[in-house]
């Protein structure tokens, strides 16, 4: 914060005087590190999630905001054409709920703060009235062997 010294009167102490910021007010893009614009990333809207992509070396660093009333089945499947999402997911879920059905019977759900590891073959869903955000690590196509994940969810 900048001060700025007053002068006073002959004899009297100086006062200090601050200058006020405008701060954004709380909950707005521009208060909130998690949605804000992310330096040095590619932004894109795909099926109502807004997604941030940056490079790190060979891997990809993703930050996706899945908004709230969000489903993969619903949003996304017209936009990829397939029944599931085929990609693995692994990262940090930092805000908000979500649940996964895998094709199984099998769901599981993810609450923030958490780290996430998401099988492919899977439908997604946001679960009440916050959107979601999930710090994500991929290799594009290669993310499963990678790292080490299987390539369709199973139960061990």
């Amino acid at each position: 914060m900048a001060k700025k010294k007053a002068a006073g009167k002959k004899g009297k102490r100086s006062v200090t005087v601050h200058k006020r910021r405008k701060i954004a007010p709380r909950g707005s893009k521009a208060s909130d590190a998690l949605l804000a614009a992310v330096k040095g990333a590619d932004r894109r809207n795909i099926g109502h999630v807004q997604l941030d992509v940056g490079r790190a070396g060979t891997a990809r660093v993703k930050r996706m905001i899945y908004p709230a009333g969000f489903r993969w089945s619903v949003d996304m499947k017209p936009v990829v054409g397939t029944d599931l999402c085929m990609h693995a997911h692994v990262g940090f879920l930092a805000r908000g709920e979500i649940h996964i059905a895998y094709a199984d019977g099998c769901v599981v759900e993810y609450k923030a703060p958490q780290v996430v590891a998401i099988d492919p073959g899977h439908d997604g869903w946001v679960v009440g009235h916050e959107p979601v955000v999930l710090i994500e690590f991929d290799f594009e196509g290669d993310t499963v062997r990678r790292l080490g994940m299987p390539d369709v969810h199973r139960h061990v």
